[in-house]
């Protein structure tokens, strides 16, 4: 198995360097996202709820260094359980992400109408996972003869990509269905935030939305919109897994024009 992102030690997660993001020495934020998340998922009382919405703040840079992680139970109705959770960092607050679950109920009859979207195929797998890489991702965009651009997501097109988590996210772990589609979305803040010059923001928090449970290994990303003005930006991107889809992802940026890297590592 590949190195996992951390190593449990006591009441702390001890990060191992491949959790390190592209945003410099800080940890990324898909990990950030799927310790919260597998916090929350441990505080539900009843299989019959859904994640339908996980909301992660980015308080500030998450050093790669141990953090502690915490969560509880906000209120508990008849359709319905809120749960939120805090990351620290040397008993500051890094990190937080509050969580609305559901409960499932009869589906109405009748089909609403919703903005159609063309995946591209799950992509063949590697003999071999590469292990220099914290996940296995196969981003979609620019077409292959046309040159001039860098990064397949710098050009002013549509942008897809398929992810697949390859090591554990906790060492001796399996990553559960929620924890794979909160660590995956956040893939889609450098997907809607990439312009014909680079990926111009960096994203401050990101929402995962859910109408079910993700089946199979693989999310799958669909850019949909990005807004922007005075360095603000808004983008949202739809989430698939092997069936169909699933949910969304939204996030909140702000304007960092001097970043060199992709924000995928």
């Amino acid at each position: 198995m590949p190195t996992p992102f951390f190593v449990p030690d006591k009441d702390t997660f001890v990060p191992n360097e491949i959790a390190q993001g592209g945003w410099g020495p800080t940890l990324g934020g898909q990990v950030v996202g799927g310790l919260l998340a597998r916090a929350v998922e441990q505080k539900v009382s009843e299989n019959e709820l859904v994640p339908a919405r996980l909301t992660v703040d980015i308080l500030r840079r998450v050093a790669t260094a141990p953090v502690r992680v915490h969560a509880d139970v906000v209120r508990v109705g008849r359709r319905m359980q809120a749960i939120d959770a805090i990351m620290t960092q040397d008993d500051e607050i890094v990190a937080r992400a509050s969580t609305l679950y559901l409960r499932r109920s009869e589906q109405p009859p009748e089909t609403p109408w919703t903005t159609p979207v063309t995946m591209p195929p799950i992509p063949p797998e590697p003999a071999e996972f590469d292990e220099s890489v914290p996940m296995f991702i196969t981003p979609y965009g620019r077409p292959a003869d046309q040159d001039g651009y860098g990064f397949v997501w710098q050009y002013d097109g549509p942008r897809y990509a398929w992810v697949r988590e390859i090591r554990d996210l906790v060492d001796g772990e399996a990553i559960s269905p929620f924890v794979r589609a909160a660590m995956a979305v956040d893939v889609s803040a450098s997907m809607t935030n990439f312009t014909t010059g680079g990926l111009g923001f960096i994203n401050a928090d990101y929402t995962l939305t859910l109408c079910r449970l993700p089946e199979g290994e693989y999310i799958g990303l669909a850019a949909l919109t990005h807004t922007s003005a005075a360095g603000i930006a808004t983008g949202t991107a739809a989430v698939y897994d092997e069936r169909g889809p699933i949910g969304a992802g939204v996030t909140t940026s702000a304007a960092n024009r001097h970043f060199t890297g992709t924000g995928l590592a």
